[in-house]
């Protein structure tokens, strides 16, 4: 890997990676994503480049120190604190569903139960039917889905009643990638209509975005904060525009993180942005989440 103008072998770099790896709630994060972190934080910090070269040692206080920064990033940055039980659910849940007829009332509890295990969907599992009937009365009914950063969003699908769509998801996660394409696998068995895949992202990496397939629709939910970590916009925007989507959804939380409501839940730069770019929007606001619905053309 080069860092500027020096050098870093790239046996060394796999080897920050295995060890950051060790924490068991960023073991399943792309190997590409915490390269790029490592890569960002040896460029902010060029004396461990030279510790790295000359006096690399994976049992010194300098080396475990490398570890444990980039290891905070990577958790400020996804927001990733799982928890190993709700992992286990997850699992016992799938296998169930794949067990399940489609007709019971138990389908959908299997569903909710797992949307349950993430954070996000689990906040959204009150209104997620409500949500996507708002949002496709905007719309229209999409004929493909873009949902980047998903998180286990897709699974969510059940509540749009689109049996006849593409789907694309990316996301971070290998392992939330892969129970993603599993379910996509059964879900065509269910619905013929169907077809979907799920792959890995970081949405950080610009040129990636030039590599999306076209959609009606995109999805981007709570994921510009993280993008942009407190500073400019100009990533969000980047994604926003450079999304091959005629519609893209963007959310953002509406209470704080003690549970407060957001005195101000508007952002305004993204209002701005609508308007300088003359692209038409409409807002949905849920119990603790609200919606721009962007129109780019």
């Amino acid at each position: 890997m080069l860092i500027g103008n020096r050098e870093i072998a790239d046996s060394l770099i796999g080897q920050l990676i295995k060890d950051i790896k060790q924490k068991k709630e960023l073991n399943n994060l792309a190997d590409s994503f915490i390269q790029d972190k490592i890569k960002k934080y040896l460029s902010q910090n060029p004396a461990k480049i030279t510790f790295l070269h000359q006096q690399f040692s994976p049992k010194s206080a300098k080396y475990k120190q490398i570890i444990k920064e980039v290891r905070k990033e990577l958790r400020q940055v996804t927001g990733l604190f799982k928890i190993q039980t709700q992992i286990s659910e997850r699992k016992k849940y799938w296998e169930e569903l794949q067990k399940t007829l489609p007709s019971s009332k138990r389908f959908l509890a299997l569903h909710q139960a797992i949307l349950q295990t993430h954070a996000s969907s689990k906040e959204r599992l009150d209104f997620y039917e409500s949500l996507y009937q708002k949002i496709f009365k905007i719309t229209g009914q999409p004929q493909s889905i873009l949902d980047l950063g998903c998180g286990l969003n897709p699974i969510s699908i059940i509540y749009t009643k689109l049996k006849k769509v593409k789907y694309y998801a990316y996301d971070i996660d290998q392992e939330e990638i892969n129970l993603i394409n599993s379910y996509f696998q059964y879900l065509k068995t269910v619905w013929p209509g169907f077809s979907g895949e799920a792959k890995i992202l970081n949405l950080l990496v610009e040129e990636k975005l030039n590599q999306l397939p076209e959609a009606d629709i995109c999805f981007l939910w709570k994921m510009t904060e993280m993008l942009d970590r407190g500073n400019s916009h100009k990533k969000s925007e980047k994604i926003i525009t450079g999304s091959p989507a005629k519609y893209i959804v963007v959310s953002f939380p509406t209470i704080t993180m003690s549970g407060k409501p957001m005195n101000q839940p508007r952002r305004k730069w993204i209002e701005l942005m609508c308007q300088r770019l003359r692209y038409s929007y409409e807002i949905i606001i849920e119990r603790n989440e609200l919606f721009y619905v962007i129109k780019k053309e």
